[in-house]
């Protein structure tokens, strides 16, 4: 029985040969994919300034990708590559963005969603990188930027209810990490900055970094690179008032070393996490069956599952 949606799990999947992983090694400016259980891993893409979020859009054949850059310099920027890793563009120039981190792709939409964590801002913008809008301001200013609680680093969106989700990870370890909850549009007659509809999810947490949601069953994943115990951990959620143990926390992973990348694939019932000590996991979605993929892998950053 699954503990999130108390239903029975699907019987086990064979693997489904065309998945892949792609990962961002922040230290290299690499990404890489492979398969799912780690093997056939190949490098992809070079040459990256510091790349934190990735998607995938298996059905156009892209990936994109964010480059956070040097924060003191406001250049950040994000791209586009094929799934081979040709056709490389830049689509949101450096400086339209200050430090993008984690990427959210809303196909249906035909958005891409990102935080920007010394901007204090949520983004988004057509997948061709136009029409690029500010959804959320949390800071304006020097003295503004050098509070990380104002620093918006993970992001997902839920397209049928109509928000977004993104977290303030706070300063490091402090406990102050919070997760918070939107509208996809700005209410009539407000501005980024004087919004009303901003609602606190949690808070008090270690240091809330990426987001993923299951839509399915009404459940939000993050991890939290944080300190043990609540730190260094994959936590989840329910985010529905009228769902069972709504609001109660759960830490399904732990033991991670700076835990910041998450993929879900529901369906599979897994999730893939990579951590900053340069490991690759993977685990049910309940956390068992937790198992090391690869290690020593550089600094990584976002993972995604195609």
């Amino acid at each position: 029985m699954d503990v999130v949606s108390g239903k029975p799990k699907p019987a086990p999947k064979h693997e489904d040969a065309l998945s892949r992983l792609f990962v961002l090694e922040l230290s290299g400016g690499r990404i890489h994919s492979m398969k799912t259980d780690g093997t056939d891993q190949k490098v992809i893409v070079s040459g990256c300034r510091l790349p934190d979020g990735i998607v995938v859009d298996r059905a156009a054949g892209h990936i994109y990708w964010t480059n956070m850059g040097v924060p003191k310099l406001n250049d950040g920027s994000i791209e586009r590559v094929d799934l081979d890793g040709g056709n490389r563009r830049v689509i949101v120039a450096p400086g339209i963005t200050h430090t993008p981190k984690q990427l959210h792709l809303e196909k249906r939409s035909g958005k891409l969603y990102w935080c920007d964590r010394e901007g204090m801002r949520v983004m988004r913008a057509n997948l061709d990188g136009t029409d690029v809008e500010t959804l959320v301001q949390t800071g304006e200013g020097d003295d503004d930027r050098r509070d990380p609680a104002r620093w918006c680093v993970g992001i997902t969106v839920d397209p049928k209810r109509r928000h977004v989700y993104w977290t303030q990870k706070g300063p490091d370890n402090s406990g102050c990490g919070r997760i918070f909850r939107a509208g996809l549009d700005i209410p009539e007659g407000e501005t980024a900055a004087t919004r009303s509809d901003i609602e606190t999810l949690f808070e008090n947490l270690p240091e809330p970094i990426d987001l993923e949601l299951d839509l399915e069953n009404r459940v939000l994943y993050w991890t939290d690179r944080g300190n043990p115990p609540l730190g260094n951990t994959v936590n989840r959620a329910f985010i529905d008032p009228s769902s069972r143990n709504a609001r109660s926390l759960e830490i399904v992973l732990g033991s991670l070393m700076e835990g910041i990348g998450i993929a879900l694939d529901v369906e599979g019932d897994r999730m893939f996490v990579t951590d900053f000590g340069g490991s690759i996991y993977t685990a049910k979605l309940d956390g068992s069956e937790k198992r090391m993929l690869l290690y020593a892998q550089g600094n990584l950053a976002g993972i995604a599952f195609a």
